[in-house]
């Protein structure tokens, strides 16, 4: 069935209808675009219809062009991709141009058919830049519908008119903020800030009434009038010249230099402003297949929103029945249990919320009356949805009121004295079926679900502060953990709306074991006397949202101690840190304990606002003469963390790249430009890692040494989506 149809009324007004059949929004596909050509072409060419409206079927208009199409299109782009991109990009700007031009006189502009666009809801990407190159746009009064160009979020841009549309249509500066940050409107501040024209509440009577009285100066955009001007100014105009100064600091400030997509658009936007409107088409197609032929693009795609969705689907479910929760227990109610509680109570599901006390119990449900408070000043919730938020929640010392719960999740003091004792309480009151999930960072599951009578059903799911914000969530599966267990944990997390993964019990996990040595490379470089400046700004540009040192301050210092003390316990001998602690107890000891404690390796004012880095780790730790190489410094702080990602496949912590991809990502912040550590390394290649794996062993030891899968993948001339992609279809 096709996914655009066409209708005409009596009074020769054809309405083009938008309606993929096996999506729940529309998403555009190239064959649909060519059903669209034929329907444009259909329109222009019959004279008993007077115009059109390009609407959709659904409530939404569209989500976007079909991201599995984006991630292909270079290799479905023939023997030189570069130019296959390009034609066919050109091809998708002739049939926007057609609909723009409508059959109009290109000397004259008289002669054309108004074409309207109504959008009943949300228009995203390609969904705005279809209605962006119509005469006019009409949008219901959704306050729900969210309008905008997002593209820049998944690494590319919009490349279908969109950019050279938007930026002549609002100027550079009014663009700016659609375009560069993704920022999305609802219909009333889409019309407000100049980006479609009208808002109603039957938005199709007012095309339709639109269409039939539309006059020849009506359909013509201001670009292909004669004597336009772009607001603003263009780059050599004086106003304009000072935009795109500030827009290109702005955007090397943000991005750091690693993002190609946010640089291309402004490219495509600088250069088009000072040529015709069709050649800034050309212009804006040869950026947006610069980009898509950057590696980037296509590792953004694929692990942010591909590997992501088929991650929140359920791609590595057990193959179980429906384990939808009803009621949760959470035990503990102070930061992460009141985290936990109020985002299960978001998802609709009933909390009980157990402390040691009746008076710490409410100070956790508190959390959520706070939360809901801070979202009724912003106008994003009410007091009635509020108050049904709280009474979701039961606040007790009861653990009686545990037993018709069918998932209890644990987050009590990262003790295993503690959790066993809690375990075994717990344990006597709910239901054999119950399974009993503990939040822990560290901890192995194994020996945690010793103090279970029921192990098949005693699982990790470790939580990411601060809950209500973080996407991901992590699963971990102890060696007796059954598949009724993880179905339970990934329906769960399904619920409550984040992104799990699934991984295999060992000591940090999957994403501590990673970031653990990222921090600790961090301070190793501190001790050693390179420069904390050079440190941080390396991370930086590597893409990482927060250097090594600021994060160990956020994460706080006496918790590095703790888990230092308890991995040197566990490990002995075979303990490679040592040269870490010296720094972290020394801070300790001086009351450095990073943000909580305003003081750390950053420096804080009294409203807790980071003021610089901390001049006094000079006293103690002086800077080398002679100060590495930047190159250098990137590459041991980012090999740190993609090795031990390596490590986690191959010892089966990892059963999926796409989790180990994904979970950097969300876990961490894991330079998302990437792809994640597997699509780093692909795109890089296992032969370079391999190398520079050697070099960096040999230079600073041991820690560094390529893993037995990465160099022979480099021997076999292999990546990683390679030979793990048909593991992961699977």
């Amino acid at each position: 069935m096709a996914d655009f149809t066409l209708a005409t009324d009596a009074d020769g007004v054809a309405v083009i209808t938008w309606d993929v059949v096996s999506k729940s929004m529309n998403v555009l596909n190239l064959e649909a675009l060519k059903e669209l050509d034929v329907l444009i072409d259909q329109v222009l060419a019959d004279d008993t219809i007077k115009g059109a409206i390009i609407t959709s079927g659904k409530d939404s208009f569209a989500g976007g062009m079909d991201l599995n199409v984006i991630a292909k299109m270079k290799e479905m782009a023939g023997d030189n991709p570069a130019q296959g991109l390009f034609d066919g990009i050109m091809g998708m700007h002739h049939v926007l141009r057609k609909i723009e031009r409508a059959g109009m006189d290109a000397k004259t502009n008289k002669g054309g058919k108004p074409i309207a666009c109504v959008l009943p809801g949300t228009a995203l990407g390609i969904g705005l830049e279809i209605p962006l190159s119509c005469h006019r746009i009409f949008a219901a009064n959704n306050p729900k519908a969210k309008i905008g160009l997002p593209e820049i979020l998944v690494g590319i841009f919009p490349g279908a008119g969109g950019t050279t549309r938007l930026a002549r249509k609002l100027g550079a500066m009014g663009a700016s903020p659609f375009l560069l940050e993704g920022k999305l409107s609802d219909p009333k501040r889409a019309k407000s800030a100049g980006i479609i024209d009208e808002v109603s509440d039957d938005p199709m009577t007012a095309a339709r009434d639109w269409v039939l009285n539309a006059k020849d100066a009506d359909i013509v955009k201001p670009w292909d009038a004669k004597g336009y001007k772009m607001p603003g100014g263009t780059p050599y105009h004086p106003a304009g010249f000072m935009t795109f100064v500030g827009a290109s600091a702005m955007v090397h400030g943000k991005t750091k230099g690693v993002y190609p997509a946010a640089k291309a658009m402004l490219s495509a936007v600088y250069e088009g402003a000072q040529v015709p409107f069709d050649t800034a088409l050309k212009i804006e197609a040869r950026w947006f297949t610069n980009v898509l032929m950057d590696p980037s693009s296509s590792s953004m795609i694929r692990s942010l929103f591909i590997n992501k969705e088929a991650l929140e689907k359920g791609a590595n479910r057990p193959d179980i029945p429906d384990q939808t929760v009803k009621k949760v227990g959470v035990l503990g109610a102070g930061m992460m249990g009141a985290g936990i509680a109020l985002v299960s109570a978001q998802a609709g599901i009933d909390v009980v919320l157990l402390d040691r006390d009746q008076a710490a119990a409410d100070k956790g449900k508190d959390y959520s009356a706070s939360y809901a408070d801070k979202g009724i000043k912003r106008g994003k919730t009410t007091q009635e949805k509020k108050d049904a938020l709280l009474s979701r929640i039961t606040a007790t010392d009861d653990v009686a009121l545990l037993k018709d719960c069918d998932l209890i999740v644990e987050a009590v003091f990262e003790d295993p004295s503690i959790k066993a004792e809690i375990t075994k309480r717990v344990e006597a009151v709910i239901s054999n079926d119950c399974v009993f999930a503990t939040n822990t960072s560290t901890l192995p599951i194994t020996q945690l679900a010793k103090a279970s009578e029921r192990p098949e059903q005693y699982i990790g799911i470790h939580f990411f502060s601060p809950v209500e914000k973080m996407m991901l969530v992590e699963i971990i599966k102890g060696k007796e953990t059954g598949s009724v267990a993880v179905a339970k944990a990934l329906d769960f997390v399904r619920q409550i709306r984040k992104t799990p993964i699934v991984v295999n019990d060992a000591r940090f996990f999957y994403a501590n074991r990673c970031i653990i040595p990222y921090i600790n490379e961090g301070i190793r470089m501190v001790a050693e006397g390179v420069s904390p400046a050079l440190v941080e700004n390396a991370a930086q540009m590597l893409g990482m949202p927060v250097g090594p040192l600021q994060l160990v301050d956020e994460t706080s210092i006496d918790l590095g101690v703790k888990i230092a003390k308890a991995t040197k316990a566990a490990m002995g001998d075979a303990y490679p840190d040592g040269a870490v602690d010296d720094v972290l107890f020394w801070m300790a000891d001086k009351g450095r304990l990073g943000r909580k404690a305003s003081a750390g390796f950053y420096t804080y004012n009294e409203k807790g606002k980071r003021t610089g880095l901390w001049e006094g780790l000079a006293d103690q730790y002086a800077l080398a003469e002679e100060q590495p190489e930047l190159a250098e410094v990137q590459q041991r702080l980012i090999f740190a963390q993609v090795l031990e990602a390596v490590r986690a496949l191959e010892e089966g912590v990892l059963e999926d790249i796409r989790e180990g991809d994904v979970g950097a990502i969300l876990g961490w912040g894991f330079a998302p430009w990437s792809g994640g550590p597997f699509s780093w390394l692909d795109i890089v290649g296992a032969a370079w890692a391999a190398d520079r794996c050697d070099a960096l062993t040999e230079k600073f030891g041991p820690r560094f040494t390529t893993p037995a899968l990465l160099r022979d993948m480099a021997e076999e001339a292999e990546s990683f989506y390679e030979r793990f992609a048909a593991q992961s279809a699977a």
